[in-house]
């Protein structure tokens, strides 16, 4: 998910870009660039590579403005070098854009024909020709901009700047993020309310299809049909706090450590302590016979651990999918299931587009999202939200785990709704729950002993991870993370599965991770290990304490805290992530911005 950042200011405005633009690079770029207005014409400077390299060019040709627009790009179309890096100029526009144009070929064509020249392979500098184009006709900047919008098919956020047009910043949104900044004589354009963080904390968030001409004095809002309106302005919370490493190597590392207080805030929010009771979740799970989760990526296995969750405790049949396919494969859906989208973001292109299909289908919805205020939150029929705060390692971590909590949480309250937990029952399952941030905190204890397992792994070329029940769904995150942060090949396996193909690959080079608590599949898993171990195949086992050995050559124990089964996930996720956080320091990647991923991705 690319950045973008405008102001329109008092005082020198390029040190405001990079310092918002810093705030962005958790979201992953390969390019950054700014433009600004120096005495009505606009002045761009770019770099590839990260934003380290835009200070360079800065230091050797300053920009001297009060206004300007910045970009942090993640290559789409065409390759992330300079000529390809936002802001893009043609004639008198020069803009930033985030998304996708899809139908940026034929507008290319028909302007390429008309005489139009381009320097880029990207998407976006088609936009800046079209607007330039409809600039020349004689229409002033708001109709030609409303004109621009209509003829682009896909997704973007984009900010805009005219020469001759001095005070005045364009923006718009389509199926990617864009706030209004207010300040006092001051304001902002951005992607999130993190890159105007630095300057204010009252936005207003457009809504789908929203365009709006932001000048020193305030905004004009137009929805998509051109009519006026009013976004409210809300207060957010950007603390610049948030957003520091601290006593911490990475963020990603930070993030790990925050997960008891990110899953004991996203509990409170389900959990009734005192009581010992779920609270409403605003859903008659008893009038529905069916849940659909759609999510990509991390989110998707945090769905499928949900999954047992709902089918164990409620009853309630349950269908995990990955959304991009969900979305092109013409799915059979009933009016009684639940359509529940997991993002961290809510913003996720084609997490959204299954929940906006959905929607219209007439299904339920409901969305597990940590940005209360994105597009999937406000698409939904009802919110669940997790709170683990804003999140800067690409790799997830923290986010993982609260929505992981919610749902094992939110499959409590359907067990109660359908009647298949009596209270006794429920004052059990809430109070595990309540005590999983204790307990996470005990596994953090665990990270000396991971760290120095991950001396050999780090040498791996080949890693397998085993589980059984919800520590299957966790096996296949913990080989995404190592996959995401060390470049190490892994893939996660059901135990039962191995003899099925799998063993295959077992050598005296390839470890396996097994994630094995004490619990009605235990001796099977451990049977499987001994098959792994009896070949010659390295075994790291993560299991509690007081579990039987399993007697196998070549099989590493590493203890683990003991715990109810329910919570399993939420303990047994931490030595996943630190195994693959130290594996990534070992090898000395880019732990919190690993090579072609980003945070959030916003297009297909």
């Amino acid at each position: 998910m690319c950045g973008i950042i405008g102001v329109i200011g008092n005082g020198p405005v390029v040190p405001r870009l990079i310092d918002s633009l810093k705030r962005l690079e958790y979201r992953g770029y390969d390019s950054a660039g700014v433009a600004a207005m120096v005495d009505g014409s606009v002045e761009r400077r770019r770099a590839q590579g990260k934003i380290r390299n835009l200070e360079a060019v800065l230091a050797e040709e300053p920009l001297k403005a009060t206004i300007g627009i910045g970009h942090t790009r993640w290559a789409t179309h065409g390759a992330p070098t300079t000529v390809n890096a936002h802001p893009h100029k043609a004639g008198r526009v020069t803009l930033v854009h985030n998304g996708i144009i899809e139908n940026f070929a034929e507008l290319k064509a028909e302007l390429a024909a008309e005489g139009h020249i381009f320097e880029s392979q990207t998407d976006t500098e088609v936009i800046a020709h079209l607007l330039d184009a409809e600039l020349k006709t004689g229409r002033k900047p708001l109709e030609a901009f409303k004109v621009t919008l209509d003829r682009l098919t896909g997704a973007y956020a984009l900010a805009v700047l005219i020469d001759g047009e001095d005070g005045l910043i364009l923006g718009a949104r389509r199926g990617s993020p864009l706030v209004v900044g207010w300040g006092e004589g001051e304001m902002y354009l951005g992607s999130d309310a993190l890159a105007v963080g630095p300057f204010t904390q009252q936005i207003s968030y457009l809504e789908e299809g929203d365009y709006v001409a932001v000048t020193r004095d305030g905004a004009e809002m137009f929805d998509a049909s051109g009519q006026p309106v009013d976004r409210a302005v809300v207060q957010v919370s950007a603390s610049s706090a948030m957003v520091e490493k601290g006593e911490y190597r990475h963020f990603m590392e930070k993030e790990i450590h925050e997960q008891p207080d990110s899953v004991q805030h996203t509990l409170s929010e389900y959990l009734d302590l005192v009581t010992g009771k779920v609270k409403p979740q605003g859903v008659d799970f008893a009038a529905i016979d069916r849940i659909q989760i759609v999510a990509c990526g991390t989110a998707f296995y945090a769905g499928q651990i949900g999954r047992y969750a709902f089918e164990k405790l409620a009853g309630l049949p349950c269908d995990v999918e990955i959304a991009s396919e969900f979305r092109y494969r013409s799915p059979a859906v009933s009016k009684t299931t639940l359509a529940v989208a997991v993002s961290q973001s809510g913003e996720t292109a084609d997490t959204l587009a299954s929940l906006t299909w959905c929607k219209a289908q007439g299904l339920p919805t409901a969305a597990v999202v940590n940005v209360h205020t994105s597009s999937m939150a406000r698409e939904a029929s009802v919110l669940w939200p997790t709170h683990a705060g804003p999140e800067i390692g690409v790799a997830s971590t923290k986010a993982f785990t609260a929505q992981v909590a919610a749902l094992l949480a939110l499959a409590v309250a359907a067990g109660v709704a359908r009647g298949r937990i009596n209270a006794a029952a429920e004052a059990e399952l809430v109070k595990a729950l309540f005590e999983s941030p204790r307990v996470i905190a005990e596994a953090l204890r665990m990270d000396e002993t991971i760290r120095a397992v991950t001396q050999e792994l780090s040498k791996a070329t080949d890693v397998l991870f085993l589980g059984r029940g919800p520590m299957f769904p966790l096996a296949m995150e913990g080989a995404l993370k190592l996959k995401e942060i060390s470049y190490i090949h892994a893939e996660g396996y059901a135990a039962g599965e191995l003899k099925h193909g799998p063993i295959a690959l077992i050598d005296e080079e390839t470890p396996t991770i097994a994630l094995a608590p004490l619990d009605d599949v235990f001796d099977k898993t451990a049977s499987n290990l001994q098959e792994i171990a009896a070949r010659g195949g390295p075994v790291i086992m993560i299991t509690p304490e007081n579990a039987p050995d399993p007697h196998g050559v070549g099989i590493r124990r590493i203890d683990a805290p003991d715990c109810h089964p329910l919570i399993a996930p939420l303990v047994y996720a931490v030595p996943m992530q630190l195994l693959a956080y130290y594996t990534a320091v070992q090898k000395g990647t880019d732990v919190d911005q690993p090579r072609n991923l980003a945070k959030s991705v916003t297009v297909e």
